[in-house]
């Protein structure tokens, strides 16, 4: 069994807004054990959209419509259905109740042009909303010899959680017998590698068909390597994923850096409360984002102690105030001041040594200090959060030498 989820309206098609709906869906049906094949998005435009509903009865079983449910002329998703399958709309009198009701209830009468929101294909059931004048529209359909399963829901977010969560997923869930074959995914975080070399490293997972199955993708230079697997339950889908997760953690070693949901800042601020330690941050050219990735860690009142910004290289050398032109010493001599500064256990320290992405990394601590050198390629909106990372590990590789 397998879904597709279509999302209607000019505003997604155009990019004026983006579709969250069809990405919450699908983590619901996942949740199911339904694995999504299709998403597709259709303007307001009635014949285009008719054609979209037909290809979509041709390929999956489960059927989700957001978006086009409301008065207007551009509201199209009622007339589509009818017209894709050949079926007639007729007026459902309890639903144009329920929309006089809701308007009575604020005082005004139903416009006429709500009434278009009490029409049904021949043949479907109504998705009560409780939070709109929208119902929805539940709709088998016979495509090919198969039972497709059709269910049209508004665009508004609110609602449509509302009545999945109320009456839609109750029903698939019934339809299909489930819960007996869940979806589950685990995904490990990691950092200090490419994309290539880390599944070169991986030879055997990161390929199609295989159970659980390894995917990887990767932002800001963080990798995402999530393991998908299906069982009864989720007792019995961990138990399936736990020896890939061992394999991927003993293979790849420090690289690994956290789970679902983790992003560096957390690994780092992990280590520094179990060790009852302190942090004090000193950056240059990359705009206070290592102090904002760290006070938005939690408990950041714990371990992150404070922290200076000099938006230009001119800052750290009047910072320092150490007459040397090599950018690195001035940077370890920076992670040194911040720390006795702030008495903190760490000072982390970052600046660019050139201005082609280049940057240099120190760390000092009561042991002394270490610093690494990176040249990073692309616009400053793709290498400073890179740089601002690559600091944050050199601290955190740091903290887990300390704990080995």
């Amino acid at each position: 069994m397998h879904a597709e989820i279509v999302a209607i309206g000019d505003e997604l098609t155009s990019g004026q807004r983006l579709d969250t709906n069809s990405q919450w869906l699908s983590q619901e049906l996942g949740d199911l054990g339904i694995p999504v094949s299709f998403h597709t998005t259709a303007a307001d435009d009635l014949e285009p959209l008719v054609r979209c509903l037909q290809i979509a009865a041709d390929r999956a079983e489960i059927i989700l419509v957001s978006g086009g449910l409301g008065p207007t002329a551009d509201d199209l998703t009622r007339e589509a259905i009818a017209a894709a399958f050949g079926l007639e709309l007729q007026l459902d009198p309890e639903s144009l109740a329920h929309i006089e009701q809701r308007f009575a209830s604020r005082g005004f009468p139903m416009p006429e042009k709500n009434r278009v929101q009490a029409l049904f294909p021949t043949g479907s059931i109504v998705i009560p909303n409780p939070n709109g004048t929208a119902p929805g529209i539940y709709l088998t359909i016979q495509r090919n010899g198969r039972s497709v399963q059709l269910f049209a829901l508004p665009g508004v977010p609110i609602e449509l959680k509302e009545m999945w969560l109320q009456t839609v997923k109750a029903s698939i869930a019934g339809e299909s017998g489930l819960p007996e074959n869940l979806i589950r995914h685990f995904e490990l975080k990691c950092f200090g590698v490419g994309e290539s070399r880390l599944e070169a490293m991986l030879p055997d997972m990161i390929r199609r068909g295989r159970d659980p199955q390894v995917g990887i993708t990767v932002h800001q230079a963080t990798i995402t390597l999530r393991v998908t697997t299906h069982g009864k339950d989720d007792a019995e889908c961990l138990a399936k994923a736990q020896p890939t997760l061992d394999e991927i953690r003993t293979t790849l070693g420090p690289l690994v850096f956290g789970e679902t949901g983790d992003e560096l800042q957390d690994a780092v601020g992990r280590l520094l409360a179990e060790a009852h330690q302190s942090v004090a941050c000193f950056e240059s050219a990359t705009a206070g984002m290592i102090a904002f990735s760290l006070s938005e860690s939690s408990p950041a009142n714990e371990y992150f102690v404070g922290g200076r910004i000099a938006p230009t290289f001119a800052g750290v050398t009047q910072y320092v105030s150490e007459a040397t032109d090599d950018p690195v010493t001035l940077i370890e001599r920076a992670a040194e001041k911040i720390r006795a500064e702030f008495h903190a256990d760490y000072g982390l320290a970052i600046g660019p040594i050139n201005q082609a992405g280049a940057y240099s990394f120190a760390v000092a601590d009561q042991a002394g200090v270490i610093s690494e050198s990176s040249q990073t390629l692309g616009h400053p909106e793709i290498h400073r959060p890179r740089a601002a990372k690559q600091a944050l590990d050199l601290l955190r590789l740091r903290l887990l030498a300390k704990t080995i």
